[in-house]
């Protein structure tokens, strides 16, 4: 699906405020989007707001006599790829669970033979009720997916579950179930771990060693990870600033060390685990942290800290899991193929992927990357070559290398 379509629905509720940004954040995104609401969703928001945003009509009667036959909800039903109830009210949930068909969303709902996306917003007591929750799960068990709302601080002053995400995150949720649905599941049973983003060596309690690694590339390959099928373990640098992939789980980890330590525990050693090590991982730490903040003098002209070796991430994991898959990544600044084939030999990997990191347009930071993968000998295949796209494209690029080397 180029454009997909995604037919939103609102109903009554003070979140329908983020349905609206909802509406242009899917439209950025390439979605074509068109809207429907219920009449408790009009006390809170306009329809004309929504039409604005959208530039399409919006549709909040059952019987619509400006549609084909009057039937504006068979239309609606027959186009949408994907409907999106947001924010779902606890009436709505309800009378979906039980089949009621008295309003424009619910009768669409009955009709429409696309994937159906609940996402419930309410206080958090109402949410929490065993008659809401019962409903949820009727409602999954009957092909739904209920999305988790958020939990905080809500308009009524109540804290707890019930708050409909923010409309970038509930954008990534919505992007990700398309994207699953339109991806061949080609890591269907696999389990997948990544390591991304930069590792931190305290030098004192207010001073570190570290590099400019973002963790963009790692997080794009969780995606395209998920989107794939693979049950997917992110473990992550503290210094990185991204949402969490939908469907991928986060482990936060500062140093070295403790990024070994995270993977080495959850890891299995068998052919279905796939270790892909992105992660800028410090080469040397800090011999003794000072427990102090290190004072400058004012007849001190330099300062000299003594290094020792941090363990070798991918090597270690290679030694200690044999049968699993391991796939690495080499940023160098020159020399870049004969690097890359070093370090695919000396620790034993499957595949690396090396970069070009003195190339500022994909270097650290960039929204792009371009790369070339080379495999070990035993896989009888040439290198391959991706030339510059977004880390998006590269990821689903090296997800294909990964599969074409599955056993």
């Amino acid at each position: 699906m180029t454009h997909p379509k995604i037919l939103l629905a609102i109903t009554g509720g003070i979140s329908a405020y983020k349905s609206a940004v909802l509406a242009r954040l899917l439209i950025k995104a390439g979605c074509s989007v068109r809207v429907m609401m219920t009449d408790g969703a009009c006390e809170f928001i306009t329809p004309l707001s929504l039409q604005a945003l959208t530039g399409n009509e919006v549709h909040t009667k059952l019987l619509d006599d400006e549609a084909e036959r009057g039937m504006g909800h068979i239309e609606l039903a027959k186009w949408a790829d994907m409907v999106v109830i947001a924010p779902a009210s606890a009436n709505t949930i309800g009378k979906l669970a039980h089949g009621l068909a008295d309003n424009l969303v619910t009768t669409v709902a009955l009709a429409t033979t696309a994937p159906i996306v609940i996402v419930p917003a309410m206080n958090q007591a109402m949410y929490a009720h065993a008659i809401v929750q019962d409903n949820l799960a009727k409602l999954a068990r009957f092909g739904y997916t209920v999305l988790t709302p958020d939990s905080g601080e809500q308009a009524c002053g109540d804290v707890g579950a019930g708050r409909l995400p923010e409309p970038d995150d509930l954008c990534e949720r919505i992007l990700t179930l398309l994207a699953k649905r339109q991806t061949p599941q080609t890591l269907h049973g696999k389990k997948v771990i990544i390591t991304s983003g930069a590792t931190i060596e305290a030098i004192d309690p207010v001073r570190f060693l570290s590099n400019h690694s973002t963790g963009k590339m790692g997080f794009a390959i969780a995606r395209a990870c998920v989107n794939a099928g693979a049950d997917v373990t992110l473990v992550a640098g503290r210094a990185v600033h991204l949402p969490t992939p939908f469907g991928a789980k986060r482990l936060t980890v500062g140093t070295a060390d403790e990024m070994l330590t995270t993977c080495q525990s959850v890891m299995t050693d068998n052919s279905d685990t796939i270790f892909i090590a992105t992660a800028a991982v410090a080469d040397y730490k800090v011999k003794s942290i000072a427990t102090q903040k290190i004072k400058k003098t004012s007849d001190q002209d330099g300062l000299t800290l003594e290094l020792i070796k941090n363990p070798d991430i991918l090597a270690t994991m290679s030694h200690t899991f044999p049968k699993a898959v391991m796939v690495g990544f080499a940023a160098e600044t020159q020399d870049t193929e004969n690097y890359a084939r070093t370090k695919l030999t000396a620790k034993n990997l499957d595949m690396i992927a090396v970069n070009d990191v003195s190339d500022k347009s994909i270097g650290f930071g960039s929204d792009n990357n371009a790369m070339t993968v080379f495999f070990a000998e035993r896989y009888g295949k040439d290198k391959v070559v991706l030339d510059k796209a977004s880390k998006d494209s590269i990821a689903k690029s090296l997800v294909e290398c990964v599969v074409g080397i599955l056993p």
